[in-house]
């Protein structure tokens, strides 16, 4: 399970590296074609386009796995203690009134959820 654990975090680590390459890939200008016919059968804006509407599923799966994820210290766990990293692990600990192994486990079952509704 311990590898299990690790994995899913990896992923939630992604998402939140989607959703900054997404922010990023937003606030690129808009591509201009200067009608120059190219050699290849792609060209850069098509790519970049691909690459958007790409992230742009991702980080919606990904969303729609934690939002339906009921329990709220669940959701906090995974948004707020791992994805936005705003507490350490003793601050989450305080915020749900909870033991640290009690916060440890509550963690891992919320990557089980997690990985549960992903999959």
């Amino acid at each position: 399970m311990r590898q299990d654990v690790k994995k899913i975090r990896n992923l939630l680590k992604q998402y939140a590296k989607l959703k900054r390459d997404l922010t990023a890939f937003n606030q690129v200008s808009s591509p201009s074609f200067d009608g120059v016919s190219s050699h290849s059968s792609r060209n850069g804006a098509e790519s970049r386009l691909i690459n958007h509407v790409d992230l742009s599923y991702q980080l919606k799966k990904f969303e729609d796995a934690l939002n339906a994820i009921d329990d709220p210290q669940y959701q906090f766990i995974l948004h707020d203690y791992v994805i936005e990293k705003r507490f350490t692990r003793n601050e989450a600990c305080d915020q749900l009134s909870v033991s640290v192994s009690k916060f440890n486990y509550l963690k891992n079952q919320a990557l089980e959820v997690f990985k549960k509704i992903y999959s």
